[in-house]
């Protein structure tokens, strides 16, 4: 990779933070021919999941490399913690993640708000630029349920959430998939009141296992996954109807746990349901890069994709490595690791006609 394409990317990536925050000063015109932007973050794939970031890669990712080859990859990039929460701490706010009060770990399902009220998120900085803003997915910085005692109203609406940190429209659910409560929140409302519990053990399901808590009825496990996608598409399409650029910040459930492929994924890899499952991740980002291409808005959009922290070993590394893969690679460690392959991560980024691949 040559000096220049590094630093066009950069520019590209650091363009927010040079922009002036006041809204009023944005010219219209100068609004209107900014990129769009698209920011899709994996959850727990390692660097050697997908093939353009190991050429010994055993999971076949052909959407993924199709973006790599139309774009630009980068393989010295690096997550600020080799786990969830204070990744995405320091993703939204710029910050080190050791300034938030989180000491250690990552928050649950029905952790308070890590963000204060008064911090800039990258959602305010383009919001200030004249962008659309929107998350759908995973949140994973807790957020204020209402409560009686110790138990959450569902009838009532969240506070501090996505759409009170730099969000116009957010659509997703609080911690990781394996945390209950299982509730699809949208810009802020619940969309269901759970009238029960569920959950899958380990013993039960070693790939697929989730603590047992409430859970709304149009929240299906197996189908989050392909529901975000299918969300995330809709707004592209609706969005382009709209003079205003729009970024579009979409945190997936997967292959983190629950492992959880569906057909016609499910045992299509020939070595593991994480296998598979990663799969399906690509297939689906296939689908919305297909999806920006038929709105007609490729050449003016930004699309970046990448990993929160390295693959976990609920992945079975000793069962992927039976079929020759591993997915840190060449690196040591993973997720939770301050080996490398805790924290080095897939990151690929395409725009056409501008990042030169």
């Amino acid at each position: 990779m040559n000096w220049l394409r590094w630093f066009v990317v950069s520019a590209v990536v650091a363009l927010p933070c040079l922009i002036d925050v006041g809204a009023s000063r944005v010219h219209a015109d100068d609004v209107a021919s900014r990129p769009n932007i698209i920011l899709v973050m994996a959850d727990d794939l390692g660097i050697g999941d997908v093939s353009p970031t190991n050429p010994d890669c055993k999971i076949k990712t052909p959407r993924l490399q199709q973006m790599a080859d139309e774009g630009l990859t980068f393989l010295d990039a690096h997550t600020p913690s080799s786990v969830c929460t204070p990744t995405r701490y320091g993703l939204l706010t710029g910050r080190y993640n050791w300034r938030s009060r989180l000491a250690k770990g990552v928050l649950s399902g029905t952790s308070e708000h890590l963000i204060p009220g008064d911090r800039a998120t990258l959602g305010h900085l383009l919001q200030g630029a004249g962008y659309h803003t929107a998350m759908i997915g995973k949140w994973h910085l807790g957020w204020d349920w209402h409560k009686n005692g110790k138990e959450i109203d569902f009838t009532k609406p969240v506070l501090n959430g996505p759409d009170n940190n730099g969000f116009d429209q957010y659509y997703g659910h609080c911690g990781s998939l394996d945390m209950p409560p299982y509730v699809w929140v949208d810009t802020g409302k619940p969309t269901s009141v759970p009238t029960r519990k569920e959950g899958v053990t380990k013993k039960q399901n070693p790939y697929g296992w989730y603590r047992n808590g409430p859970i709304g009825d149009d929240f299906e496990i197996e189908q989050v996954l392909p529901h975000l996608f299918d969300k995330s598409i809709a707004y592209v399409e609706e969005r382009v109807k709209e003079d205003k650029p729009f970024f579009l910040y979409l945190p997936l459930p997967a292959p983190h746990t629950p492992i959880v492929p569906v057909p016609p994924f499910k045992d299509a890899s020939g070595m593991n349901p994480y296998a598979d499952f990663v799969m399906q991740m690509d297939h689906h980002m296939g689908q919305l890069l297909d999806a920006v291409a038929k709105a007609g808005i490729d050449e003016n959009t930004l699309v970046i994709f990448t990993s929160d922290n390295g693959c976990s070993p609920e992945a079975n590394f000793g069962e992927l490595a039976k079929h020759g893969h591993d997915p840190s690679g060449k690196y040591r460690g993973h997720k939770a690791d301050i080996y490398e392959g805790g924290h080095r991560v897939p990151f690929i980024v395409r725009w056409p006609g501008k990042v030169v691949a």
